[in-house]
């Protein structure tokens, strides 16, 4: 019988799972240590806090509780300030914005008269303007046009041409720094008394024996001087094509002299109307120039009509009637002292009877 040989076992280094074994496996590594990961994620803040805490308090010998509560004390004072300051600040009303300058509004404050030759500048002007605001004063006349029938700015009005001074000033900027400085600019214009524009529009004039201008003396040469006719269309339409240029110049209010008749009427003066010769015709004639000029600038312009106090008391050649009953809806009456309480009461009284709505009566010494 044979004998027989116990065999040898070979080892080799080969693994016995199967692929997907292997793969059950690789996952379920993966997951235990994104589980052990996830741990230490949710785990680290308390391991911090904790650590933290034992350094602070062990370590540094602090009291992390006394502090906390003295910053939360602290975070709540400061939140109950703010609120108190918002609160406060709430109930405060804000301070009202300042209202712009009512270029056509009607006081009742004092009137003051500049002299436009000194107006050259800017720091002239606004010195002026403050001097009159220290004053009490609420508007200021600037003549722009006076009886001598100079125009004072650079006027583009045709028959003004050769009425312009030598050294026109610049009128929207005296109106526009008075407006800064809280005073309400008036322009004042001559109306008929003007013995030189007549010469650059003949139309306008009153004459005699048909084509020559009439002078109010013998002569020129003996101080004679014409007259613009409150009887003539160009004549109306020339101031009023005036009071328009200074009113787009920020001349809201106007004031307008020498609305008038020559002081002498003769028989050799051609108003071009048989009117002229009657003390109610001339009156008729400048209640119709007022009243045009009131209906072309109504809502634009704060119209006023300036007279002497002499020639609003009784009825004269150069109006045919008193001041006050000419039909204007604001009158202007200069006077070189101030009226007693009497000669007021009777001249407010004559205005309010003819249907005048605002009186302003202007001492022309004052503000000097």
């Amino acid at each position: 019988m044979a004998k027989y040989k116990r065999q040898k076992v070979k080892h080799y280094n080969r693994s016995f799972y199967s692929r997907e074994t292997r793969v059950k496996r690789g996952i379920g590594i993966v997951v235990l240590v994104a589980a052990v990961l996830a741990a230490a994620w949710f785990a680290a803040p308390h391991v911090l806090d904790w650590a933290t805490h034992t350094w602070y308090t062990v370590v540094k010998d602090r009291d992390l509780e006394a502090e906390s509560a003295s910053r939360a004390e602290a975070a709540a004072s400061s939140a109950a300030a703010s609120s108190a300051a918002a609160s406060q600040a709430a109930s405060e009303p804000e301070p009202e914005k300042e209202k712009p300058l009512d270029g056509k509004a009607i006081t009742g404050g004092s009137w003051a008269e500049l002299d436009v030759t000194a107006l050259t500048d800017e720091a002239a002007i606004r010195a002026a303007a403050r001097q009159l605001k220290q004053q009490g004063a609420d508007y200021a006349l600037v003549t722009l046009k006076d009886a001598a029938g100079t125009v004072y700015y650079a006027s583009g009005v045709a028959a003004a041409a050769q009425s312009i001074t030598e050294s026109p000033v610049d009128a929207a900027s005296i109106a526009a720094i008075l407006r800064e400085e809280g005073i309400i600019p008036a322009a004042q214009l001559a109306a008929f008394t003007d013995p030189v524009s007549v010469y650059t529009d003949r139309s306008m004039g009153v004459h005699y024996d048909g084509n020559s201008l009439w002078l109010d003396n013998v002569s020129a040469a003996k101080g004679g001087k014409a007259w613009m006719n409150p009887f003539a269309a160009s004549a109306v339409q020339y101031v009023g094509d005036l009071i328009e240029e200074v009113q787009g110049m920020g001349y809201e209010q106007v004031v307008l002299t020498g609305v008038q008749f020559p002081n002498i009427i003769t028989r050799k003066q051609d108003f071009g109307a048989s009117g002229g010769k009657s003390r109610e015709g001339r009156a008729a004639q400048l209640t119709a120039d007022i009243a045009a000029w009131q209906t072309r600038f109504a809502g634009s312009v704060t119209l006023w009509v300036s007279y002497p106090d002499a020639l609003c008391t009784a009825a004269t050649d150069a109006l045919g009637t008193t001041g006050t009953s000419l039909g204007m809806e604001n009158l202007l009456v200069t006077s070189s002292t101030e009226l007693d309480a009497d000669s007021r009461a009777a001249l407010e009284q004559a205005a309010a009877d003819a249907g005048v709505q605002h009186l302003v009566v202007h001492d022309t010494a004052a503000f000097r």
